[in-house]
């Protein structure tokens, strides 16, 4: 997982810069490939995990996922090789720039298609293998902390060194770091197979299943429901057998059994007719689950948006620490190096509800604190009298972007794990691997909400012009606040009502460390 993390961290964290510098993008078009990239590494893991849990299980899909990854980044290593594949560089201070040919962009946009896929096919299917290695729930609690130390930590290294290495000694050498991490993971990981507990495949989609129960409970919507067990389809292995509940109950029409439902030997005639209780209350806990998830939406748009405009600040920003080094505009290391900390030592006395609700209120105080930042930037930039200067540089040290970084590193250290434990013990045993995917779905999703939301803002306002010297991005910011501190809300109030499955709600259940 660590060589894994390190490569993916190396070619995505300063993608914008790359897409600016090498393919003569503008900064803003970057910003939205960029989302459009990240979006692909997080909502594909959704897919692996339904491969995993239906047809190959966890460790085909992160080997072959890894394999997909390397061929991407090698692709990408060959753009900056081969200087047929990119358009030829700016002239300095140049406004006049070489668009990119279409057969240089279908090169470029395959290779990030890959290393995006490759990426997302191991994200979150190395989580619930890792998880699957252990038998008790608190083993498992201290796994997902470890593992989310360790991708933060390696994602913080690779951010600081890789990065650095493609701003001062070549763009060629930090791809090829990032593929010699990839493959010698790829490796390590292949090495262990003898060693681990291997997740068992379903033999089907379990997705299947949830919708043989929606079309069941809709063909017998009219059949009259019974408080007697007996009435009730149970698969034979179940060594219980329960009435279902009460929440949704026209679904349990599914799982009633009628005329014909049967055969003399007691097996399911019409699996898309009849639908076992435990199909039926996967489906439950499911919808239970919906209005949480939803919220995780909006405050992940926050960071995506906070991740996106970051760079295209430090661009603008005096990045000098001295008299010979400058800081990469990519490196937002305060964040990284903070999220492995609070995620592995934030669990004591927590739920994982509230880890995440602590997350949305420090979230929405980064949107504040980057409102008030780019605010005094743009003072700056209006008092020095540099609008209009597509080059010019404001006279105020990148380091006042920090307490923003700070309070990303802090909020994501609460909430991301939190949402992880939170879906993989609650979510219906037959969807184990795909359960963690779901927070990368909803990040996936926001990816792609921060694009639509940036189409909007430069559509009716004119705050995100491609010099945003001109701009007036401090109003993104307060938008993105406002929008959080509704969303926090609506979460405060679905939290109030949810009722733990698995996992008691009291904070001594949480393993502290």
């Amino acid at each position: 997982m660590a060589g894994l993390s390190l490569a993916a961290g190396g070619w995505t964290s300063n993608l914008i810069v790359f897409l600016i510098n090498e393919f003569n993008m503008k900064s803003i078009a970057a910003a939205k490939v960029f989302n459009v990239v990240n979006g692909l590494t997080t909502i594909f893991p959704i897919v692996g995990g339904i491969i995993a849990d239906s047809y190959l299980g966890c460790f085909s899909v992160i080997w072959i996922s890894s394999l997909i990854s390397a061929l991407g980044i090698l692709l990408l290593l060959l753009t900056v090789v081969i200087d047929a594949l990119r358009p030829l560089a700016c002239g300095d201070g140049s406004s006049l720039c070489t668009s990119p040919s279409t057969n240089q962009y279908v090169f470029l946009y395959v290779s990030l298609a890959l290393a995006s896929i490759g990426v997302g096919g191991t994200r979150f299917t190395v989580a619930p293998m890792g998880a699957y290695q252990f038998d008790k729930p608190k083993h498992q609690t201290m796994f997902f902390d470890w593992y989310i130390f360790i991708f933060y930590l390696c994602w913080a290294l690779s951010t600081a060194f890789i990065v650095y290495v493609e701003d001062n000694i070549s763009w060629a050498w930090g791809f090829g770091i990032s593929m010699a991490c990839n493959i010698l993971g790829l490796a390590i990981f292949l090495a262990g197979k003898r060693f681990y507990r291997h997740v068992k495949e379903q033999g089907g989609s379990p997705f299947v299943n949830l919708a043989r129960v929606v079309v069941a409970a809709t063909q017998k919507w009219r059949a009259p429901l019974s408080d007697q067990t007996q009435h009730y389809y149970h698969d034979p292995s179940d060594k219980t057998t329960l009435v279902p509940t009460k929440f949704f109950k026209f679904l349990n029409c599914a799982a009633i059994i009628t005329e014909g439902d049967t055969k003399p030997d007691g097996s399911i005639c019409n699996p898309w007719r009849l639908c076992t209780v435990q199909q039926v209350e996967d489906l439950k806990s499911l919808i239970k689950l919906f209005p949480l998830w939803a919220s995780g939406l909006l405050i992940s748009t926050q960071l995506v948006m906070q991740l996106s405009l970051l760079t295209l600040q430090a661009l603008k920003m005096d990045r000098h620490m001295g008299p010979h080094f400058e800081i990469p505009a990519a490196i937002s290391i305060i964040d990284r190096i903070l999220n492995p900390f609070l995620a592995k030592y934030t669990t004591f006395s927590l739920t994982p509800l509230q880890r995440v609700g602590i997350g949305h209120a420090l979230t929405i105080s980064c949107m504040a604190v980057s409102a008030l930042v780019e605010s005094r930037r743009l003072r700056v930039a209006r008092s020095h009298h540099l609008q209009g200067q597509k080059d010019a540089i404001v006279p105020m040290s990148v380091f006042w972007l920090l307490p923003q970084l700070a309070l990303n590193g802090i909020g994501e250290g609460f909430h991301f794990p939190g949402h992880i434990a939170f879906y993989y013990q609650e979510f219906p045993t037959s969807l184990k691997n795909t359960s963690t995917a779901m927070v990368s779905l909803f990040i996936g999703i926001a990816f792609y909400l921060g694009n639509v939301l940036i189409d909007v803002v430069q559509r009716e306002t004119g705050w995100l012009p491609d010099n945003i010297n001109d701009g007036r991005m401090d109003n993104v910011f307060w938008l993105c606040c406002t929008l959080g501190s509704v969303n926090f809300i609506y979460f405060l109030l679905v939290a109030s009502f949810y009722k733990y499955k698995n996992m008691e709600s009291k904070p001594n259940n949480v393993p502290s460390k």
